[in-house]
């Protein structure tokens, strides 16, 4: 059983900063993962030239056990407004988390996490500059498969850059996680280094590598945590990619 995270950024190569499909298939194919959980997803944007990266993902996989939800409509960092549940199905410009599975998916499950109400500083990707940006609306997309081990919730997250704020998100999705079927493993990038992501959660660390910046990892922002009965953790892997400024990491649990 191999699950990853990765966070896409819209499927941008830092080489040259254009997303390209074949990119995409590449990192996912080289990812050999039965599930994978995706953060900073696009569906309908013009810098990923209309595509919809979940689906893209799936073909890459061969598989249509799949789900794209969006956590804003609109274009991030400019004109956007939150998502909500009817826009699910929008053919307007989105932008949030999606879950691809190889194995059928039982049921499917969305938590939705607000912004932060301040504004915060960030590092812009490959520069030394900072810039204060406001939060975007959150959230969680679960799946609870059927897999080799038998039914499991494995879910995604991508957490606010707010520290203490993005705690408060971890909290409130793991505990809505515990009313699904266990055994539970949340893959994301969770914004904060370890040990907050186990000590907030109680749930157990599965993988421990740097995964962000991507050339040269000196810190750990995306996580794989348990919770349940899992089978033994047997590998971690975290491969920089085609795509994206961080690193995917990726957990091969025995069958």
């Amino acid at each position: 059983m191999r699950l990853a995270t990765l966070n896409l950024l819209n499927g941008m190569s830092l080489k040259d900063r254009s997303v390209r499909p074949e990119r995409l298939a590449e990192a996912v194919t080289a990812l050999r993962a039965d599930v994978v959980g995706l953060q900073e997803v696009d569906r309908f944007q013009p810098r990923s030239h209309g595509a919809d990266l979940t689906a893209q993902v799936a073909d890459a996989m061969g598989t249509p056990h799949w789900r794209f939800v969006p956590a804003l409509i609109g274009t991030p960092g400019g004109t956007w407004r939150a998502a909500v549940d009817d826009d699910a199905k929008s053919t307007q410009a989105a932008y949030g988390i999606g879950l691809v599975s190889r194995w059928p998916v039982l049921r499917w499950h969305v938590t939705r996490l607000p912004a932060s109400p301040v504004r915060s500083p960030v590092m812009i990707p490959g520069t030394k500059q900072l810039i204060w940006l406001q939060d975007e609306p959150r959230l969680g997309l679960a799946a609870v498969v059927e897999s080799p081990a038998g039914p499991i919730t494995i879910a995604t997250t991508h957490l606010s850059f707010v520290p203490l704020w993005n705690g408060k998100q971890l909290r409130t999705l793991t505990s809505d996680l515990a009313g699904l079927p266990g055994p539970r493993v949340l893959l994301g990038d969770l914004n904060m280094p370890p040990p907050f992501p186990r000590v907030l959660s109680g749930w157990r660390v599965l993988a421990k590598a740097p995964t962000y910046p991507a050339w040269e990892p000196r810190i750990q922002l995306d996580h794989v945590l348990g919770s349940g009965a899992l089978p033994p953790v047997t590998a971690v892997e975290s491969p920089e990619l085609a795509i994206s400024d961080h690193r995917a990491l990726l957990v091969e649990l025995a069958c």
